[in-house]
């Protein structure tokens, strides 16, 4: 009987992977314009969120930079100890006064243990598990049940990912580009994440990241180009050519599920990865 439901599964997954889906392409109206196959890459990995995880998690820490405070810091002091016999604790002072300094356990002392530029930040993780991460992660950008899950809003009529003509890459103003993805009905997802604009807890505020700002689109285009540079400063957007997708692009924080938007072109790219 369980040989049975292995087969039977197994021949349902072979059926996805052989027949994955359709796909609309829109033009800059948001019109169908025409349709095609979704790529099997796209059906070509399992689900995993836990890889994905781990996988996000490797991938910003290993772009972690170093930090240390000076060798220096909080050393910078004349002192002397008064030694034992004055009632009072044998800390270092400093000359000619009564004021602790330098030790760790005073105001303005040095660190005990701080931070190492040394310190390796990074995580490892194997590059199969990496590649498998990705593939991961791109098929829940096929799943709208998981983009909506992630918070993403957009028209219930869209496909995901959201294919766009090539006419978009020629888009050369962000007045335009806006129209564009009104039309299309993906827009919402930008203003979801521009009211979704915090003022950072902690001390991160003082250290030039005030605010945090949810995600919303990551659009990908063929190559370097006007359509990229006209959306890249709207509210939660990332912009990148097929070769430059990783598992945090397409899963930001370790969560699946990134609403994709795609150039036919850039999708003809993504098609032709290897599984």
């Amino acid at each position: 009987m369980a040989e049975k439901k292995t087969k039977k599964i197994k021949a349902e997954e072979s059926e996805a992977k052989s027949t994955p889906g359709k796909l609309n392409v829109y033009d800059l109206e948001g019109k169908v314009a025409g349709e095609l196959d979704l790529p099997v890459i796209f059906k070509a990995a399992e689900f995993r969120p836990d890889l994905i995880r781990r996988a996000v998690t490797a991938i910003e820490a290993n772009r972690r930079q170093p930090y240390a405070p000076s060798p220096t810091a909080g050393m910078r002091h004349s002192v002397q100890t008064w030694g034992k016999g004055r009632g009072v604790s044998r800390v270092q002072r400093l000359m000619d006064s009564a004021t602790a300094a330098q030790s760790p356990n005073n105001v303005g002392g040095r660190r005990a243990h701080p931070p190492k530029v040394e310190k390796d930040l990074g995580k490892k993780i194997n590059k199969k598990e990496l590649a498998f991460a990705k593939l991961a992660a791109l098929r829940a950008t096929s799943e709208s049940t998981i983009v909506k899950a992630r918070g993403h809003r957009f028209d219930e009529k869209l496909t995901v990912p959201v294919v766009v003509k090539d006419d978009f890459e020629a888009i050369k103003s962000t007045q335009d580009a806006v129209k564009a993805l009104e039309s299309i009905g993906v827009y919402t997802d930008v203003e979801r994440a521009l009211n979704g604009k915090k003022i950072r807890a902690g001390r991160g505020k003082m250290r030039g990241r005030r605010y945090r700002m949810p995600k919303s689109l990551l659009v990908v285009v063929s190559k370097e180009c006007a359509g990229g540079r006209s959306v890249r400063n709207l509210p939660g957007i990332d912009v990148t050519t097929p070769s430059g997708i990783n598992a945090s692009m397409l899963a930001p924080g370790g969560a699946p599920g990134r609403l994709l938007l795609v150039s036919e072109s850039a999708l003809q790219t993504i098609g032709g990865w290897k599984q």
